[in-house]
């Protein structure tokens, strides 16, 4: 008996970890006890005491509101669990599978350089989760490489919702020397700068470019449809329980940390900026991933 612990269930983004997380487990035999923690400390701190308490052998956790000197000290109980896409950095003791996300974001970052935009600016969803962080971390890595100075103006927080991105992306797009491009840490954000975009009579890719993260399906259901980073989320949620298994049978894990690889798939929500043409003053700028365009 496998407990498992999200926020939600029906946010597309866990629901696909979640898939891939019960399929794996189904083939290995394993029931589900499922647990939301709905984002609540509290609730989500009781949800894992009771499966760590007889009710269940193991557990996957997908984004734990615990901290990690709180799951260090879980794994010193004999307790078998993994987190998913950990909210924070994690001590090196704790078993996690996560997207690689500086990879990611800088793949993002170099594709609109590449294109020829220099003025781009980012949404975070909240900044101290570690996905933020790593996003950023990528941002500013491609920005270096080319000898663009990192603004901090052009850097607008929001709370990964649709809303969230448009309230951050008019308060980029109404800065009296607007980002000709604009990278969003997550769809859900993007969509919402389409919106703020549109609201401005700014025209995408044509006046503004726009890039998501997490390829999730409103990325290719909206007009334009989005250039966006994938993650293998439900290759994710497999990989967990993989982990997990190996933990239950006390067999050797070479490495308790995994990181799954991301991949920029290129749409239509991204061109060259109008107001010049692309000439590389230095030469191209090598793409640290592969890209696909869809």
């Amino acid at each position: 008996m496998i407990g498992v612990t999200l926020p939600v269930v029906e946010a597309e983004y866990f629901s696909l970890i979640l898939a891939g997380t019960t399929d794996a487990l189904y083939e290995h035999d394993l029931q589900v006890v499922l647990a939301p923690t709905l984002h609540l400390r509290d609730r989500a701190a009781t949800l894992l005491a009771r499966l760590a308490n007889g009710t269940t052998d193991g557990a996957v956790l997908i984004l734990p509101e615990e901290s990690s000197d709180e799951l260090r000290a879980l794994t010193r109980t004999g307790y078998p669990f993994v987190v998913v896409d950990p909210l924070e950095p994690l001590d090196e003791g704790v078993p996690a599978v996560s997207s690689a996300n500086t990879h990611g974001g800088r793949a993002a970052t170099e594709h609109l350089l590449l294109l020829g935009h220099r003025r781009i600016g980012v949404i975070t969803g909240v900044p101290d989760w570690l996905a933020s962080v790593e996003r950023l971390a990528g941002y500013k890595a491609a920005l270096a490489s080319t000898g663009v100075v990192f603004d901090p103006a052009l850097v607008a927080e929001a709370d990964w919702a649709v809303e969230g991105g448009e309230a951050a992306g008019a308060s980029l797009l109404d800065r009296p020397d607007p980002p000709t491009a604009i990278f969003a840490f997550n769809d859900n954000m993007a969509v919402g700068v389409l919106r703020a975009a549109r609201a401005r009579g700014r025209r995408v890719p044509e006046d503004l470019s726009v890039v998501g993260f997490d390829d999730s399906e409103q990325a290719w259901r909206v007009t334009p449809a989005l250039t966006t980073v994938r993650q293998p989320l439900a290759e994710m949620g497999r990989m967990a329980v993989s982990l997990l298994v190996r933990l239950l049978e006390e067999r050797q894990v070479e490495g308790l940390r995994i990181e799954l690889q991301t991949r920029l798939i290129v749409r239509d929500s991204t061109d060259a900026p109008r107001s010049r043409a692309y000439t590389p003053a230095t030469g191209r700028i090598a793409v640290s991933t592969r890209a696909e365009h869809v």
